[in-house]
């Protein structure tokens, strides 16, 4: 971390410390002015889609971009908080974090949120029709015809681009039927490549390290350009037989693994519950964060 707390980390511990009103004249505007211009340059050798990832967390790369979008997208996730439901019971998963209970994380509004992102280089989208690259489904309104499509009936939070890159999806409510949208599973099913959520469990590679272990986690590079979608770019080469994933993954379809790599959980109870039933804990040791597509195992 800067000495100065002028990278993301040293912001995320200066909202842990803060209490009361007041967070954004606070901590993020003095955060930002201390920022300014240095830090929104740097971040803007991400916003293009080009393998500048490659060698990104060497020893050399200190602190390493991906590292600091990650940092950031902690950031992103405590404040947006406030403007998420609660769960519907208490999570049975130990606690994301060790900082403090979801509700208890000091808050902004909206336009304030924006204009902190705003300033580091980032624009919201504005986009009515669902897009897993878009959007996180925060609560579904199930159809009575299965078939239904998923359609969008209220933003929750807004999305945030850096350049070509996607920073953070937009959490939305929305309709549809089971076949393709299963209520308790699309919007309760653990959230991989997620810090923190109030409604729902999250996993992401932070989670179990140290103190300082934990800040070396790496941001997933979702791009979209003109001519195509890049997702997790930065992963591993992409799978090609079940033989290459581990037992729970196995246990999942070709398109289910898909489907995760997508949306980031899945929508539906998998064909195989009965046999994941038997391992238990089988969603934190499913970890697909080296899954990439085109085919994972299609």
């Amino acid at each position: 971390m800067h000495e100065d707390g002028t990278d993301a980390r040293g912001l995320f511990h200066a909202l842990h410390e803060h209490d009361g009103p007041g967070t954004h004249g606070t901590v993020v505007v003095p955060w930002l002015e201390k920022a300014a211009g240095d830090y929104r340059a740097s971040l803007a050798r991400a916003a293009v889609h080009e393998p500048w990832w490659a060698g990104d967390t060497s020893p050399q790369a200190s602190p390493s971009l991906t590292r600091e979008l990650y940092a950031l997208s902690r950031v992103s996730d405590v404040l947006l908080l406030g403007f998420q439901p609660a769960a519907d019971t208490p999570s049975e998963w130990p606690s994301a974090d060790r900082h403090r209970p979801p509700g208890q994380w000091p808050g902004v509004s909206l336009s304030e949120y924006l204009e902190l992102f705003g300033a580091l280089g980032m624009a919201p989208f504005d986009d009515a029709d669902f897009d897993p690259f878009l959007h996180e489904i925060v609560e579904v309104e199930q159809a009575d015809e299965p078939e239904t499509p998923i359609k969008i009936t209220q933003v929750v939070w807004p999305g945030l681009m850096l350049g070509d890159l996607l920073f953070s999806r937009a959490g939305v409510r929305v309709r549809a039927g089971r076949n393709h949208a299963q209520r308790g599973v699309a919007d309760r099913f653990p959230l991989y490549w997620t810090f923190r959520r109030r409604y729902r469990p999250t996993v992401d590679e932070s989670h179990g390290w140290g103190h300082n272990s934990q800040w070396a986690t790496d941001f997933r590079l979702d791009y979209r350009t003109s001519t195509a979608v890049h997702l997790n770019v930065a992963g591993e080469t992409p799978r090609s037989g079940p033989g290459e994933f581990g037992e729970e993954a196995t246990l999942l379809t070709p398109g289910e693994r898909s489907e995760l790599l997508r949306h980031r959980c899945l929508l539906r109870a998998p064909e195989a519950s009965d046999a994941l039933a038997e391992l238990p804990g089988w969603e934190k040791d499913l970890a697909p964060f080296g899954w990439r597509l085109p085919n994972l195992g299609e």
